[in-house]
């Protein structure tokens, strides 16, 4: 069985918006070997999630885990994204698609969010 990971933003008007997720993307492939790492956005930003799916599928991944890119759970991820997620297994019911939590909501990334956060305030804090 291949597994394919999709990071799953929700996008922005500006291209460069995404730099940091493709950057994201970049390191995630470096430690994944021969695992397909997709980025797909919400809105603004191709491919979506459907077409990012569709283009795994296509690729032989039969187990898809989208991980959303998104700082907490909001609506977005407790309406949108399991209607879009229903659609997808409904499209192609032979893939197993997975969602985890909400990237932000990991404790490594709160750790580093309020690490990076003290170091830009510098010996304020000091």
């Amino acid at each position: 069985m291949t597994t394919a990971l999709i990071l799953f933003a929700h996008g922005a008007r500006d291209p460069e918006w995404a730099v940091p997720l493709r950057r994201v993307q970049a390191a995630i492939r470096q430690q994944a070997g021969s695992t397909p790492v997709e980025l797909a956005f919400l809105e603004f930003m191709a491919p979506n999630l459907a077409e990012c799916a569709a283009t795994l599928v296509a690729a032989g991944a039969a187990n898809i885990l989208v991980v959303p890119m998104f700082i907490a759970q909001g609506g977005h991820l407790r309406r949108d994204v399991p209607e879009m997620l229903a659609q997808l297994r409904s499209t192609h019911p032979d893939v197993r698609f997975s969602l985890s939590g909400a990237i932000g909501e990991e404790e490594i990334v709160i750790k580093a969010m309020a690490d990076a956060a003290l170091k830009l305030a510098g010996s304020e804090f000091a």
